[in-house]
This record gives structure tokens, C-alpha cells and sequence, in this order.
């Protein structure tokens, strides 16, 4: 089954322009990635499942006008968002100089208008509000709220990309849910 049909299979609808950038993504990533090692994503299908993973929040967001992705690695989740919510403009944060690279590579070649990359770590960042933050495979939960404060404004939402271990994790002071879907929990906290 290929990743259209399993995004439909699960009520997402995008457009023909998604899968295009992802098309030419995938592309680059599996070239890059025997030189440069950026994830251990290695065929295509592992491919699919990450970008699957990524851009399954979609389907409960709301919309967002800035986002920032801590911690980006190659593009997952923060450059694949940002091919489906084209009116939401990203920063990527990814502290590793040949990730970040390629994330510059790929915003160049796909021309991506609402992608910006820094590299460096979320701390080096100056402290700056967004709608939404997002992390996968980062940290743990509390060590992400301490990343993020600097970005969070009253109503901004936090996205973090989880495994089981989430309930074991979260704080329940705060006002958040889990979405669970496949292997993932996707926990949003609202601030």
C-alpha cells in the first residue's frame, strides 16, 4: 500500500502538490543518505512510514500561522508538515551541519517559501513566540517543555511525536490529550 492510499485510508486528504514534493524528497533523501547517513530510514517503505507518521497531525490540527520543529533531523516531522500546511510558515532547528544542509538543499530545490532552517540547537535560538512547536524523537517530555518555553505564547499548541513511554512522561497539570495512531502517540499540550 503506498502512502497515498494509507493517508486516505485514514480520512487525510492532500493535494497532488504534497505528493510531488514528497516524491522529489524521498528522491534526495535516499541519495543524500548513502553519503551522509542523516536517518535510519534506509528503503523507501521505512520512508514512507516516517514521512506517514510525520504528517498524520494534520488530520487534528488546527490551522497554524508559524510552527517551529526542534530538533528536525532530516525534515522529520517539520519539513513534511510544511509540505502539507503550505499557509504555515516552519523553522526548522537541526544543531547537525550535514542534516541542516540538506534541509537547506531540499527548501532550494522544492522552493519552499515557508521554510526556514537554523542550524543550530533550540537554546542558541532567540526567544520568539509561535503558534505551534513541534519535536519527534528528541527528548523526553519535560526536557521539551524546557526547550520550548522560549517560543510558546498564550494559545500556542506543542506537538511532541511519542512512543508508549509518553503516559509514563506526561505531567497531568497540564491541559493536553494523546492521539494515538499506528505505533505513535502524539501528545498536544496546549500552553
Amino acid at each position: 500500500m503506498n502512502i497515498k492510499t494509507s493517508l486516505e485510508n485514514d480520512g487525510i486528504e492532500l493535494d497532488k502538490s504534497f505528493f510531488d514534493l514528497v516524491q522529489r524528497y524521498k528522491e534526495h533523501l535516499m541519495k543524500w543518505n548513502r553519503v551522509h547517513n542523516l536517518t535510519g530510514a534506509r528503503t523507501e517503505k521505512m520512508i514512507d512510514e516516517f514521512i506517514y507518521d510525520a504528517v498524520y497531525p494534520v488530520k487534528f490540527l488546527p490551522e497554524v500561522k508559524t510552527a517551529i520543529d526542534i530538533g528536525t533531523g532530516a525534515g522529520f516531522p517539520g519539513m513534511i508538515l510544511a509540505f502539507a500546511l503550505k499557509q504555515t510558515h516552519f523553522t526548522l532547528v537541526e544543531p547537525l551541519q550535514k542534516r541542516a544542509s540538506f534541509l537547506q538543499f531540499i527548501k532550494a530545490d522544492l522552493k519552499l517559501d515557508n521554510v526556514a532552517v537554523r542550524n543550530c540547537r533550540a537554546e542558541e535560538l532567540e526567544s520568539e513566540p509561535y503558534d505551534l512547536v513541534t519535536s519527534r524523537a528528541v527528548t523526553q517530555t519535560d526536557m521539551l517543555l524546557k526547550l520550548s518555553r522560549p517560543f510558546l505564547k498564550n494559545g500556542s499548541l506543542l506537538l511532541f511525536y511519542k512512543g508508549e513511554k509518553v503516559f509514563e512522561e506526561i505531567d497531568n497539570s497540564l491541559r493536553y490529550k494523546i492521539v494515538k495512531a499506528k505505533k505513535r502517540h502524539y501528545l498536544l499540550i496546549e500552553s
